[in-house]
């Protein structure tokens, strides 16, 4: 969770927005607006304004602040696309004939804008840069770490800070050009954006102060700084959205349709969470419109431009690290805890597996080797030393198929003889036949029992056949071969196995 603070010094007053951030949720939690009356500092005002902003707080993550349009240079220019990777070298050559300050005494930042559409693809690239005076810079700093009670690490320049606004607010996020001018009392601040890109920004002399003798004037200084970002090959705006004092003076919003020739209207509320804001202080959100924006560049995702740069870089202190100690001191030891509970719930649960698989093992080994063993190399020894003794083949050397076989050899050709069934049931055959007499019958069984791997050949039952002089017999023997008692491998003529029972005749 972080706290951020923007505040927006102007020369009529000073505001102050207060931003909490944590898991995907933003909210706003203070807003709050301090005056600056004849012979009041601003230092003073910045310090009651924070203070208010803050409330309990004893400070805030991180401060940003702005310095005036005023005080600063905004230009597009046009660099050859070859020049990117040397943009920060090639752009203080372009810049030194475009600005009315000594580069060596300035600072500036810049950002690569999307190419138009148009545009030859990789010919050159627009860049949009903000030039101040190296001690203006210094100076807001110095203002604001004086007054407020911690150093700004953002210094943006004019309204630029209103394009951190555009993840919250999705009309400054389309494709088409859109215009905001946040109206303060003293200036106003004309902001161009397209495709969620602050693309023009211009800052105008004039505000609500002589309104509304002075709203002639204010109407003419914005349609003319849309005619220069037209004039430098920009579409036409399709909407102008208020923000700041003069969003909320009376006819504002229809004076400037007609002036201007776009609709326009007051600059919808970002999408924060209010619920712990002043509710009047909500109705009139788009007044403090920029200093929201200057929080909201602090997130990391800013897109405006930042003064801070070369001398005058943001750098973190001892201190900033000593006050992050508690909280860093609190991850490690949740990390440590995690990674140590992690790993004892991994060991039990390892444990428990292998007593399950040790007891499992010592019931198969008990069943089937005969010994109870609970270790896996005693295991794999027994199995070793019972398989070693005999490679006794299961599958029996003689089967029924074998039996027709030897059938259908013993029967003379000369013999009618019919099987009605032939049945195979574990090692005992019977036979059902029908033969011409019985002396036929026993024919057959003598000379089955002259076959090595039949036993006990016996003719138990005969019947004349009805209505016929045929006799029916049944015939029953064992069928085992030798092979199959003593282990020995099985012969390699050993037929095929067949079905269990079959009938038929020859």
């Amino acid at each position: 969770m972080s706290t951020w603070l923007g505040v927006d010094v102007g020369r009529a007053g000073v505001k102050v927005a207060l931003v909490r951030t944590a898991y995907r949720r933003v909210a706003l939690e203070a807003l709050f607006s301090v005056d600056i009356d004849a012979g009041v500092e601003p230092g003073a005002a910045i310090r009651t304004a924070v203070t208010a902003a803050l409330g309990a707080s004893a400070a805030a993550d991180a401060v940003a602040a702005a310095l005036e349009g005023s005080r600063a240079s905004v230009h597009t220019v046009s660099l050859p696309a070859s020049a990117l990777k040397q943009i920060a070298e090639v752009l203080p050559f372009e810049l030194e004939a475009q600005v009315p300050i000594e580069l060596s005494e300035s600072v500036f930042d810049y950002k690569v804008l999307p190419s138009k559409a148009g545009d030859v693809e990789g010919s050159t690239m627009a860049v949009l840069v903000a030039v101040a005076r190296a001690e203006d810079v210094k100076a807001r700093i110095e203002l604001i770490k004086t007054a407020g009670g911690a150093e700004p690490e953002r210094i943006e320049v004019g309204g630029l800070p209103i394009a951190n606004l555009i993840p919250h607010i999705s009309v400054l996020g389309q494709n088409d050009p859109v215009v905001v001018v946040d109206i303060d009392e003293h200036s106003s601040e004309v902001l161009v954006l397209v495709s969620g890109e602050a693309v023009f920004a211009r800052t105008l002399s004039c505000g609500t102060a002589g309104l509304p003798a002075s709203a002639t004037l204010l109407g003419r200084e914005i349609r003319v700084s849309i005619g220069a970002f037209r004039a430098a090959g920009g579409a036409q705006p399709v909407h102008v959205y208020l923000a700041g004092k003069g969003a909320y003076e009376s006819g504002a919003v229809s004076f400037l349709t007609g002036e201007l020739g776009l609709p326009c209207d007051e600059l919808p509320a970002p999408s924060l969470d209010a619920t712990a804001v002043d509710p009047n202080r909500v109705r009139e959100i788009s007044r403090y419109a920029k200093a929201i924006g200057l929080a909201l560049g602090l997130s990391g995702r800013a897109g405006g431009l930042d003064l801070r740069r070369g001398p005058l870089a943001y750098e973190r202190g001892f201190a900033w690290v000593r006050e992050k100690v508690p909280v860093l001191a609190g991850l490690v030891a949740t990390i440590a805890v995690s990674f140590f509970f992690s790993a004892w719930a991994q060991l039990h649960a390892a444990s428990n597996d292998r007593e399950v698989l040790e007891k499992a093992l010592a019931t198969v080994s008990r069943e089937v080797l005969g010994e109870e063993v609970t270790s896996a190399s005693r295991a794999t020894e027994l199995l070793t030393q019972q398989t070693s003794l005999t490679d006794e083949d299961p599958l029996p050397h003689a089967d029924a198929f074998d039996v027709m076989v030897k059938l259908s050899e013993d029967i003379p050709q000369s013999m009618v003889h019919d099987i009605e069934e032939l049945d195979v049931q574990k090692a005992h055959v019977t036979v059902h036949g029908v033969v011409g007499s019985i002396p036929d019958a026993q024919s057959i069984a003598t000379s089955l029992r002259a076959e090595r791997c039949l036993s006990d050949v016996k003719i138990t039952k005969t019947q004349q056949v009805i209505g016929g002089d045929r006799q029916k017999y049944l015939l029953e023997f064992d069928l085992k071969c030798p092979e199959d008692v003593k282990g020995t491998k099985k012969k390699e003529s050993s037929a095929t196995a067949a079905p269990s029972s079959s009938t038929g005749g020859k």
